[in-house]
């Protein structure tokens, strides 16, 4: 099979992913696999063929980030289970005041998401959502909409976040870690931003149910103490700044061409696996003993949250694989020269896709792996490679991945129960908001792309 078959054939493919998990409810993993073999089959792969292209794009993608997301995730429970993500939160709203809660809250969200899940995210830090617009006297739906776009936003873009690994992994960026931070927590800004402002705007003026009732209580002060003894801020931070400090300095490394012994060890030091196992190791000093309960229940917990994203990135990598193995590569080649396709308008090819994944069955990161790999073949064939122009796909990708969060998200969900607002509050606050954001997102990485590729 060859040529437009071949197009509608993997396009079939992807309906298949989406309706499985949308509509039958079967786990992405599963979904993605039938998918691969589906289309390596009914293309006319040699079944020998089929199976090796599983097997290797499966654990092709294993052998460079598999690790990278196992730490992530254990580096993040540590941080929530320690106590650690909530001092980030206070040291934030220390520096920004308490006179700009809503702001306090959106760099809240975006620092706390980027070793932890969003949903996660969310339920820690709401009790203090409440409370500090209970002090500072604002309404309580504008905190939750800060708090909720500010943690979606590098949930989506900014590594080690599993989604934008894995997608960087897809499409052989891996190696770019460093510059996909870098641009990532560029973009993520005006994403930020545009929840803050969506916060003030519509938040302020939405009264969810129970925020005047005074029996419920939420004091500041008290949710600190309840907490018990939290970790200093530098403990606190060490475990996400030192390995983006150590991934980022090996990227510089990299690009100024410098060589030595010492500028190996950083080499070494910054490469992703080593830089987040080192992360790890900063991550257990925040443990308030060290016994069954924290080594073991709390690294077991990190493992097992990590576990579905592995099976979906590695599932993904399959089905990427199977796909650049049929004769797509030479049909995508005769498209070559079509500037409807090439350049900076091939951006919009990924964000499309990864956003119209997103609003059919919900989860961000599954929108984020099944993107990627679809795009992977495209990418040598238009001649989009290097550092910037593969970061900026990411980008694309995780701009499209937060279009939109509505009622098949857990997430959407997650902020509608831990808020008070009905389905359609949270429609209006959470929706539009991940919408806006999404689309801000992309204009920013289109503009990138115009202005350094």
């Amino acid at each position: 099979m060859e040529g437009l078959a071949l197009i509608l054939l993997i396009v079939a493919g992807v309906i298949f992913i989406v309706f499985a998990t949308a509509k039958l409810k079967l786990h992405p993993f599963l979904s993605l696999l039938i998918a691969a073999f589906g289309i390596g089959i009914i293309s006319g792969l040699p079944l020998t063929e089929v199976v090796e292209a599983v097997n290797g794009g499966f654990g092709g993608l294993m052998s460079s980030i598999g690790l990278v997301i196992v730490f992530g995730t254990i580096i993040g429970v540590i941080l929530e289970k320690s106590g650690a993500a909530l001092r980030m939160a206070e040291i934030v709203l220390r520096v920004i005041g308490e006179k700009r809660p809503q702001m306090a809250m959106s760099l809240i969200g975006a620092i706390v998401s980027i070793p932890v899940f969003c949903d996660s995210g969310y339920v820690i830090l709401a009790s203090l959502k409440k409370a500090l617009a209970k002090k500072a006297k604002v309404a309580v739906a504008s905190m939750a909409i800060a708090l909720a776009t500010g943690l979606f936003a590098t949930h989506t873009l900014v590594p080690p976040t599993p989604g934008p690994i894995a997608a960087a992994g897809n499409i052989g960026a891996e190696m770019y870690l460093g510059t996909i931070i870098l641009v990532g927590a560029l973009i993520a800004i005006p994403a930020i931003i545009v929840g803050y402002i969506w916060a003030m705007k519509v938040g302020t003026k939405m009264k969810v149910e129970g925020e005047d009732d005074e029996e419920v209580a939420y004091d500041y002060d008290a949710i600190l103490k309840e907490f018990g003894e939290m970790p200093s801020a530098v403990k606190s931070f060490a475990p996400i700044v030192v390995p983006i400090l150590l991934i980022g300095f090996s990227s510089v490394i990299a690009f100024a061409g410098w060589s030595g012994a010492f500028f190996d060890v950083f080499q070494f030091l910054g490469s992703p696996v080593v830089a987040l196992l080192i992360g790890v190791l900063f991550a257990f000093l925040l443990l308030p003993k060290y016994d069954e309960e924290t080594l073991s229940e709390w690294i077991g917990i990190g493992l097992k949250e990590s576990a579905p994203i592995l099976l979906i990135t590695g599932a993904g990598g399959a089905f990427g694989s199977v796909i650049s193995a049929t004769p797509i590569a030479d049909y995508i080649q005769g498209f070559g020269d079509n500037a409807l396709i090439t350049g900076v308008m091939f951006l919009f090819i990924p964000f499309f896709i990864a956003a119209a994944l997103k609003s059919a069955q919900g989860s961000s990161t599954a929108a984020l792996v099944i993107t990627s790999t679809l795009v992977a073949p495209l990418l040598p064939e238009l001649g989009i490679e290097g550092a910037m122009p593969l970061a900026l796909v990411v980008m694309a990708i995780g701009s499209g991945a937060m279009v939109f969060s509505h009622v098949n998200d857990s997430y959407f969900w997650v902020v509608k129960e831990f808020s008070g607002m009905t389905v359609t509050q949270a429609y209006k606050a959470q929706s539009m908001g991940t919408l806006l954001q999404g689309i801000v997102s992309f204009v920013f990485t289109f503009l990138l792309w115009v202005i350094f590729v």
